[in-house]
This record gives C-alpha cells, structure tokens and sequence, in this order.
C-alpha cells in the first residue's frame, strides 16, 4: 500500500487547530484509506461505531436522530459521504460546541464550495484539506501515473483493467454520484459535454463555441462546467491581468484534472495509444500543471496564467506576495527560448523563468531562465 505521509501529517496539525476536519476530493481518490490509516495511528482502540458511511442505509439509520446518537460516543468520529447529509452541518456545531472532547473526520466527494452554503455554520471550527488521486511524489512508475492517472483502482492494476475501472467511474458519477449532489441532469447529455470538454483541454474557454457544437446554451455550458469542477473533475485556471498596454485574455483556461480520465474520454486505452494521438503535448502540459499545482498551492503560492491578444502567453504563473515564478509547460527533447517567454519575462517582470520538460536532465539556458524535469522542478518549487 502506498503511504500518503503528507497527508496523515496534515490531518493532525489540522486538528491541532480545530475540532472538526474535512477531507475533500473526488469520489475513490483514496479518502476512506487516509481516514482508516488515520484512526490506525492515532486512535488504535477506536470502536467501529464511530464510523459512519452515509451511503451505507445502515449507518443513514443509526444518524435518524444523529444528535442523540453522535453524542453518546466518545474520541474521533468518522462520517464519510457528507454531501449525502448537509443536513448534519448544524448538528456538528452543536455537538462541536457542547463537547469539546469530540473529535470528527468527515469526508466529502464535493468541493468546499458546493458544500459552502450548508457548512456555514461550522466556520472557525473547521478545516478543509483537499485530497487529489496519487501524485508524482507518491509512486514509483511516473509513466504509468500519466497514462492511467492516479486513482488508486485506475493506477495499480493492468492497463486493461485500469480503463475498465475508468469507465465504469465514468458511468457511476455520471448516473449516481451526480443525482445524489442533487443535480438532475440526463447523464448522456453532460457526458457529451464533458468529451467536448476535453478536446479544450489546456485551451482557453469558450462557452459559446462548446455551445453551438452540442446545441444547449451558454447558461447551460457554465452549469454543467461548474458542476464538473466542483466535483474535482475540471480544473478551471484563471488568467492574470498585468497593468500593461496590451489587450489580455481574460477567459479561463480548463483542464481534465485526472490524467487517466482525460485519456479515456479520448479513447485512449495505453501509452502506446498516447504517444502517437495529437492530445500527447497538451496531456503532459495537464498532467504536469497537475502535479505542480498540488505542490505550489501547500506553499500558499496563488496560480494564474497569462495571455494576450497578441499571442504572448504563458502556462503558469506562480504568485506569492511580490515574487513572480513563470513557468512553461514543454513536451520536447530540448527546449528553448521563445518571443513568447521574453515577452512574459518583460511585461510580467518575472523573477523567474521555468521551462519543465518530460527529460532527465536539468540545465540553465540563461540568467533567470531554466530548463528543469518535472521531478527537480517540484523540489525547487
């Protein structure tokens, strides 16, 4: 079994903080494993019946009357499922400022802003981590974790089961996960939007042009793009404004968050498939924004990218307090410096500028210019 340390240590200086911690992610990142993993740990006697799955109709029963019964037990109480309860956030505060003593996990396969309205009462006393499939720091075979992605079930077996598995995820959000968070929606019209979806992947979006090419409203396609990043499947990348006399982009950018899942909307079933399909480059520009992603947002570091009209650009922009990182995502052997990035060096007034690449060497090309592997630009990250 793989160790997700990163995450078991920041669940207990999560709880050194507050009472009440969120684990939120897709469905089967690996949420149930980390709670287990945890109560292993720290709480090694924990009875079983503190653990509450809400998609199990047993556990529904027992929380019937969910404030008598939550307040009779003792220690770290586990309630996995939560967006199939909102209704218990109110309850939580109560038990929360009742029983100091109490301790409770709860896990979610919806984003902290789709849960936002219901968990308001429970602000100050609790905190969020977000919980991402397997990561290039976690695993071993980084080929695989791009081809097949990092869903634990998609990521360890074979190639042929792991796109089986893929599919039948596909079908399960599509017709249960999404009908649960109360979106009722036919599951072959936003999967036809979700394909669509992926052929913009790492582009910036356009409503309209999705739209008109599967025939529903620009309404419509911000809907369905909502529910489909705040279900961790769409990452939605904002544009930075510099205050510069240029005309700027001022859509976002959308990317398949999953690797794995990107490729089977393509059909792609193995990375021989992959490296010969024209969504090779912009595959590794996702997979590798993915990964830095996760790694840039635990420094606190805020991530944009920039465009303008004139077709100056840059992938990512990384933002702590005054200091600016660009960096530029390239599938190549040997890549080098373009107008595109002095431009950005220019206007950006960068203090860097990074160009990661799917190579093993890392090198300067020039005063405040890398080029850097996805492994080394991580660390330096």
């Amino acid at each position: 079994m793989i160790k997700r340390t990163k995450y078991l240590d920041e669940i207990k200086k999560s709880f050194k903080v507050n009472n009440i911690v969120a684990l939120l992610g897709p469905r089967q990142c690996g949420k149930t494993t980390l709670a287990t993993a945890f109560i292993d740990s720290e709480y090694p006697f924990q009875f079983s019946n503190n653990y509450f799955d809400l998609e199990s109709s047993h556990d529904l029963a027992r929380l019937a009357d969910a404030e008598t019964t939550l307040s009779e037990l003792k220690g770290l109480i586990v309630i996995d499922e939560i967006q199939r309860r909102l209704d218990l956030f109110p309850t939580l505060r109560y038990l929360h400022d009742k029983f100091p003593d109490k301790k409770f996990l709860i896990l979610g396969s919806a984003s902290r802003d789709l849960i936002r309205q219901s968990s308001e009462s429970l602000a100050g006393r609790i905190s969020y981590i977000e919980v991402a499939p397997f990561n290039y720091n976690e695993v071993d075979d980084v080929s695989s974790l791009w081809t097949k992605g990092g869903f634990p079930k998609s990521y360890l077996p074979d190639d042929e089961d792991s796109i089986r598995w893929r599919r039948d995820y596909v079908r399960t959000y599509l017709e249960h996960d999404l009908p649960t968070l109360g979106f009722q929606i036919p599951a072959a019209k936003i999967e036809r939007f979700w394909r669509m979806l992926a052929h913009y992947h790492g582009q910036v979006f356009s409503g309209s042009a999705i739209g008109n090419s599967i025939d529903i409203s620009h309404t419509t396609v911000k809907r369905y793009l909502d529910i489909l990043a705040s279900t961790f499947m769409v990452r939605i990348l904002l544009p930075w404004h510099e205050n510069i006399a240029k005309r700027q982009v001022k859509s976002p950018k959308i990317y398949i968050r999953d690797s794995g899942l990107l490729h089977y909307l393509f059909n792609i079933n193995n990375k021989n498939e992959l490296m010969v399909h024209p969504v090779l480059g912009a595959s590794w520009e996702g997979f590798a924004l993915e990964q830095i992603l996760q790694q840039a947002t635990e420094f606190n570091r805020q991530a944009y990218f920039w465009q303008t009209h004139q077709k100056a650009e840059l992938d990512l922009l990384l933002v702590r307090g005054l200091e600016k990182i660009g960096i530029e995502l390239k599938h190549g052997d040997a890549p080098k410096i373009t107008k595109s990035m002095r431009i950005a060096m220019e206007d950006l007034k960068l203090n860097e500028l990074i160009i990661v690449y799917p190579g093993n060497i890392s090198y300067k090309l020039e005063d405040k210019i890398k080029v850097m592997t996805l492994q080394d630009a991580l660390e330096y990250i």
